[in-house]
């Protein structure tokens, strides 16, 4: 068996579609994954994150929060792991971090 065989979960006789998944998809990589990404609804979403909704899908949009998926026409959920990520990833303390749109330090006239 070669290597791309041994490491493919979705198909394990073609090469070429091995070839081209994430390494999070594979055996070797992420054994311990295997169990199913828990799903959270958007109320779920803003128990957790302290943000309205709007804010919410504003930081979605701008890529400043992990996107949704839809997993029917109407219904969106976010994948647990990735809003734990995010939320890893904050700062708590950003000297350099600025409020609002309105707020320009150090601007004549503002």
């Amino acid at each position: 068996m070669n290597k791309l065989q041994k490491r493919s979960i979705v198909d394990p006789g073609c090469e070429l579609i091995a070839a081209r998944q994430p390494k999070a998809e594979t055996e070797e990589v992420a054994p311990d994954k295997s169990g199913p990404r828990r799903m959270l609804s958007e109320k779920q979403v803003l128990e957790i994150v302290p943000v309205g909704r709007t804010t919410l899908y504003r930081m979605e949009k701008a890529g400043r929060f992990p996107k949704s998926t839809y997993i029917s026409p109407n219904r969106r959920v976010w994948f647990e792991d990735q809003v734990v990520a995010w939320q890893n990833a904050v700062y708590e303390f950003d000297p350099n971090r600025r409020r609002g749109k309105g707020c320009r330090h150090g601007v004549p006239g503002t």
